[in-house]
Formats: C-alpha cells, sequence, structure tokens
C-alpha cells in the first residue's frame, strides 16, 4: 500500500509523514489555501529521507515551469492534474527518463471507465489518481466520490496502479481500501487540523489503518484465488 501526505505547507508536517511512515509527500504549487512557492519546497525536501518521494502538484502548469520546479525542489515525482498540453506526461518523462513518478489524476465521473481504458494506453505515467471533484475545486474538496459504485471499475483495472483520494480520512479509509482494493491512497484535509496545518494523531492513525486494511485485502485476494 502506497500513501501519500499531501498539501504540505511546512517542514514539520512533512517531518513527521515520512517518520510515521508515509511513502511520500506531496506539494500543492497551484491556486489553493495550501498552495506553496518552491522557495518553501526547496527548503523542506533536503531534510527529508531520501526514500520519501516529493511529489509537486501542478495544474495547467507547462513543462518549463514544471521541470524548473522538480529541478529546484529536488522533487521525485509529479501529479498533474489538467494541462491543456496532452502530451505533457510524455514530454516530462523525456526529459526525466529516470527517476521521475509521474500520477495522472482523473476526476471521479460516468465515464472512469473509458478514461482509465485511456490512461492505461500511456506508458509515460506510472499510476493514476482518482479524485473527487466539485465546481470550483479540482483535489482538496474533502469529499468522496461513491466507492460502491466505483469498485467495478477498479477491478477492471486491476493491472493499472490505482491510487485513491477525494474524503479520504483516519475513520473511512478501512473502507476505501477494502472496497476499492486500490493500489495507493492519497490525503490532505482528511488530517489536517487546520488549512495547511496537520494534525500528527490523524495522520499517523491514517497510516495504521490504511496499512492494516491493506493487509487484510492482501488476505481476502489470497483466500478469494
Amino acid at each position: 500500500m502506497w500513501i501519500k501526505i499531501c498539501a504540505n505547507t511546512n517542514i514539520e508536517d512533512a517531518q513527521l509523514a515520512a517518520s510515521a511512515g508515509a511513502d511520500a509527500v506531496g506539494f500543492v504549487f497551484a491556486d489553493s489555501l495550501r498552495r506553496v512557492t518552491a522557495e518553501q519546497v526547496r527548503a523542506i525536501t533536503p531534510h527529508l529521507p531520501e526514500a520519501v518521494g516529493k511529489y509537486g502538484v501542478f495544474v495547467d502548469a507547462g513543462i518549463e515551469e514544471i521541470a524548473a520546479t522538480i529541478k529546484e525542489c529536488g522533487l521525485t515525482g509529479v501529479q498533474l492534474h489538467a494541462s491543456q498540453d496532452a502530451a505533457l506526461a510524455r514530454k516530462l518523462r523525456e526529459r526525466f527518463p529516470i527517476n521521475l513518478g509521474i500520477v495522472r489524476v482523473i476526476h471521479y465521473c460516468a465515464d472512469l471507465a473509458e478514461r482509465l481504458h485511456d490512461a492505461q494506453q500511456d506508458d509515460a505515467i506510472d499510476a493514476v489518481l482518482v479524485d473527487s471533484r466539485t465546481a470550483t475545486l479540482l483535489g482538496g474538496t474533502g469529499q468522496r466520490f461513491d466507492w460502491q459504485q466505483a469498485r467495478g471499475k477498479f477491478s477492471r483495472s486491476a493491472h493499472l496502479p490505482l491510487i485513491v483520494a477525494g474524503g479520504l480520512n483516519p475513520d473511512n479509509v478501512a473502507e476505501a481500501v477494502e472496497t476499492l482494493r486500490p493500489w495507493g491512497v492519497d490525503v490532505a484535509t482528511g488530517v489536517e487540523v487546520s488549512p495547511g496545518k496537520k494534525d500528527p494523531a490523524k495522520m499517523r492513525a491514517f497510516i495504521e489503518n490504511a496499512r492494516i486494511a491493506a493487509g487484510r485485502a492482501k488476505l481476502a485476494v489470497e483466500i478469494e484465488a
């Protein structure tokens, strides 16, 4: 189970996420209450374990802006929410052929199955993050999508690494993992005490509950087999 704690704004929260067992931390370089600058992130990433992924979240940013931010901040991954350039992931892969994780965001919708099928054909990406959205927010909504309705679509895309986001928190992450059996989970608002400030207890509980549920889901798969 891959776990990312997203929308970090300070070194204390990022280090706590790493020490609590997160596989990756995220930084939002887009319009948000949790938006950070390259200068802020550049001061954080050198103080994180090398094994922990450092992901930048971008919305409609261009290749040059993203590439410059990756280099300046020492990012090891990017999360692409949307872009007018359909070939952005491919261009990034060509610019950074190794040691860069590329995650494409797909918002939950009626044609999720078709979008996942299209994503499977794109060998420039490493994983797909399925998130909820509102009329004004592309991410960080604090709202979950219909996991039961999405279950079949997830199972048909089992060979594509899928990450669940949107409305997750320590109390429901186990349900999400056991229902959807994703490759990973991503949380931001669900482990906050206030916008941009994490709650240490919630963060630890989220990671622990996600890993326990992943173990149960794995056992269930083995039994079914």
